[in-house]
């Protein structure tokens, strides 16, 4: 049998395990170049996915400050099903990983951004595909983060300012319900500055709510480019912008940037796709 069969047949085998099996550890390899994580789950032979981590600046970056994990997870697992966003997101049959990204405290901080992407083969692209990115803190509520879904097959993309659980979801929502939540997800991040730093970047927030509920997208995008322009250019000074495992700093700059992104996503998916 061809290698790349083999390979295959291997994940395949993996992916419809029992789920006792499915709820066991997967092999994880991280390297290191620069400012960049390259994270392979599974075996050598036959990977499941990879990961890739690129940081705006990072410190202390390292395979052991990653606190890198993943697992396959039961598609019914009701404690997993309560942190999803409702009944029309769901895991994938053919792709159950959930990656969790944990840095012991003390050693890694970063400024800004990191930039997320989770590859693999497992699912099929499609145009105008339903696949997204979404996050969660340990335990917690999982959101879309999206900012990207490429072929190859699916590369499900998006940015952060913090960690640490990652699935890839189908996500069949409607889309002006998601540009709303987004929307408003970014509206109270931004009320948690100082009413100087919160005014103006709420008023863009509000030029592009308000240009959404009119249809004129393009304007939209363009409030949110000028919201993120000013958060730019005032972070690490007036706006903190640096993450710290273990707590003791806020990184602001890099959620309420991550919060334009992702909304960016989606309001370009309701011009393009409609609702």
């Amino acid at each position: 049998m061809p290698r790349v069969l083999v390979r295959w047949f291997s994940l395949a085998l993996l992916l419809i395990a029992s789920p006792l099996a499915a709820a066991q550890a997967l092999p994880v390899s991280v390297s290191v170049n620069g400012n960049t994580a390259s994270v392979v789950v599974g075996t050598a032979g036959a990977p499941i996915a990879d990961m890739t981590l690129a940081f705006d600046d990072a410190r202390g970056l390292s395979a052991a400050n990653l606190g890198i994990s993943a697992q396959l997870v039961t598609l019914n697992d009701p404690a997993l099903l309560a942190r999803l966003p409702g009944t029309l997101t769901s895991l994938d049959a053919s792709f159950p990983l959930l990656i969790t990204v944990e840095p012991p405290a003390g050693g890694l901080s970063f400024d800004r951004l990191v930039h997320v992407e989770i590859h693999t083969h497992a699912l099929v692209y499609t145009y105008g595909t339903s696949y997204r990115l979404f996050k969660a803190p340990l335990g917690g509520a999982f959101r879309d983060i999206t900012n990207e879904v490429a072929q190859g097959s699916v590369r499900a993309r998006g940015t952060t300012g913090g960690f640490s659980q990652f699935l890839v979801l189908a996500d069949v929502r409607r889309t002006g319900d998601v540009v709303d939540e987004k929307l408003q997800r970014l509206r109270t991040r931004i009320a948690t500055l100082a009413p100087a730093e919160a005014a103006p970047l709420e008023a863009y927030r509000a030029a592009a709510a308000q240009a959404v509920a009119e249809g004129r997208y393009d304007d939209a995008l363009a409030s949110l480019d000028a919201l993120a322009a000013r958060t730019d250019a005032r972070a690490g000074s007036a706006i903190r912008d640096t993450w710290t495992a273990g707590g003791g700093s806020t990184n602001d700059a890099g959620e309420i940037l991550a919060g334009v992104d992702t909304a960016k996503f989606s309001i370009a998916y309701l011009r393009n796709f409609g609702h």
